[in-house]
């Protein structure tokens, strides 16, 4: 049968349109596809966002959990086990610098120094320095331990040097000290306390002024009549006045006592230090931290010792100190000063002004230390006669003046020179 003319292009035509009209509506979702993945600011990328957003804050809040969890945990742990304190205190299992000889003392430019070996207790061997007179290094080369004990018998005094916690005897500022004092004409004997270094035991307060009360008799018992001098730094201070103060009960008080940027005592030190910083305003302070301490039976209180001592202090301390607050220094000299078993002894504060920066462990680095060490401190210099020219009370207060090298200081010091002459001169 013949179509009529157009029929069939009709339905072609409205075949098509359906054909197109279908493709034009997939063109569109494609298009919408398309335009959604490309557009920068379209839904996808903002939830995208929220959800990196969202993961974003709950890491941060995983963390401050953590963090606080942690924060919590420490006092916790330390109440229940306050052995982990001790360690803190003594730090005696930090080597800095690990990698040195303790035997070997002249790889540290100690080439007048004798290493040994001392038993203080049965089972119980700590290490030992001796390091004779700067003048003495050239005689003192491959000499052996009788040549050494031997050079006690000379006149030239003696210091006995207690280092603080962390490190060892062959510490770099401790050497750079010893060199200094060597420099001046002194014998210095210095050991590591039983736990530190190459000693052996564990540490603890009694322990360590055991040591130390056992090297100043083996000492004393080498020079006789000639003086004799104990210096104490940092943590070493507490030890050096727990041994003055038995010293003093026995009626052997030494010639003098050196504290070098020292405390009052371990609670208040603790509670003054970097470390404590995080946790000094947490309720329960006192109980979580200091207490632990005390369980521990480590007080170092130099704040009493001083009420049972009986011969010259000096007190020496950096502005700057971070370790030992620079105020403690001060408290402690303050009740010093106030003591009755010291009046009639000279009590003396140096201070070193943060402008120099000193810090904890750098005095020894002062131009000025040999002219305090020589005359304030230890020669015949009439302190009694002459240093009321300086200050009213008994404390050597020099502040700025005494770095600029003020009239006063100037005055003193050829007062001391002129009777360090008179003294050394032969009589008729």
């Amino acid at each position: 049968m013949r179509k009529r003319k157009g029929s069939a292009d009709h339905d072609s035509s409205f075949t098509g349109n359906v054909t197109l009209l279908d493709g034009s509506s997939d063109l569109k979702q494609c298009h919408k596809k398309t335009d959604a993945a490309s557009d920068p600011g379209g839904s996808g990328t903002a939830m995208g966002r929220r959800y990196r957003r969202g993961g974003l804050i709950w890491r941060l809040r995983r963390i401050l959990i953590w963090v606080l969890g942690i924060y919590i945990a420490v006092p916790v742990i330390i109440k229940v086990c306050p052995s982990i304190q001790a360690k803190l205190v003594f730090l005696n299992f930090v080597r800095v610098p690990y990698f040195i000889d303790l035997k070997r003392p002249q790889d540290q430019g100690l080439n007048h120094t004798r290493n040994f070996y001392l038993q203080p207790e049965e089972g119980i061997n700590i290490g030992v320095w001796h390091t004779v007179p700067s003048v003495m290094w050239r005689e003192a080369q491959a000499k052996d331990a009788e040549w050494y004990d031997k050079s006690f018998q000379s006149s030239h005094p003696v210091i006995l040097y207690l280092h603080g916690n962390a490190g060892t005897r062959g510490g770099d500022h401790r050497v750079q000290l010893y060199k200094v004092l060597s420099s001046l004409g002194y014998h210095v004997v210095t050991f590591d306390y039983r736990g530190w270094g190459d000693s052996e035991g564990s540490p603890s307060e009694k322990g360590m002024t055991s040591d130390a009360l056992f090297l100043y008799q083996w000492i004393k018992q080498r020079i006789g009549q000639k003086p004799l001098y104990i210096w104490g730094h940092s943590l070493g201070t507490g030890v050096a006045t727990n041994l003055v103060r038995r010293l003093c009960d026995r009626g052997t008080p030494p010639d003098a006592l050196i504290l070098e940027s020292p405390f009052t005592n371990i609670r208040e030190e603790a509670k003054s230090h970097p470390f404590s910083l995080v946790y000094r305003y947490l309720p329960g302070f006192d109980w979580f931290f200091l207490d632990s301490i005390t369980a521990n039976d480590i007080r170092f209180a130099s704040d009493e010792n001083v009420n049972h001592i009986s011969c010259p202090v000096l007190i020496l301390h950096a502005e700057d100190d971070t370790v030992v607050p620079f105020q403690l220094g001060k408290k402690l000299y303050d009740l010093a000063a106030q003591s009755k078993s010291l009046n009639g002894h000279k009590v003396q504060f140096i201070p070193f002004p943060s402008s120099l920066g000193y810090r904890h462990k750098f005095i020894y680095k002062s131009p000025q230390l040999p002219h305090i060490l020589r005359c304030v401190c230890f020669t015949n210099c009439c302190y009694s006669y002459f240093f009321p020219l300086l200050s009213a009370d008994k404390t050597v207060w020099l502040h700025s003046s005494f770095y600029s090298v003020g009239w006063e200081y100037k005055l003193f010091l050829g007062l001391c020179q002129v009777v360090q002459f008179l003294h050394s001169s032969p009589g008729p």
